[in-house]
């Protein structure tokens, strides 16, 4: 069974909101090592039950917050995203050193994303 692992938001002020977060809730934030301006937060201890995120500048008015689903293949679960009435709005795309993801929405417009975990991503 698959699950939600990791939540993606998105903000017009990322140091707003990540300020925000961080007085409100107390996550801890640090600035992901990777190849684009993205920084990471944990909501608690790895122990305790919960979900981890990150968040990003907004590119598109239409992001927010993208919960992601970890799976053994993006490919065969867009195409079962497909098969049953959901669109993939982003295609396969690599996260360099941590894996690929994909994007889409269900029958209902939500939007939601895959990650297939592979360290060897480029």
């Amino acid at each position: 069974m698959t699950r939600i692992s990791y939540l993606d938001f998105s903000a017009n002020e990322p140091e707003r909101a990540l300020k925000f977060y961080n007085i409100v809730f107390g996550w801890q934030i640090k600035k992901w090592e990777g190849p684009f301006e993205y920084c990471e937060f944990k909501t608690g201890e790895p122990n305790e039950p919960g979900i981890d995120g990150g968040l990003a500048k907004r590119s598109k008015p239409e992001e927010s917050l993208t919960p992601f689903i970890n799976v053994p293949s993006v490919d065969d679960y867009a195409s079962k995203i497909e098969a049953n009435g959901g669109k993939v709005i982003q295609s396969r795309t690599a996260i360099p050193g941590v894996g690929y993801m994909v994007v889409f929405k269900d029958t209902e417009n939500n939007r939601l994303g895959l990650m297939e975990e592979d360290q060897s991503a480029k």
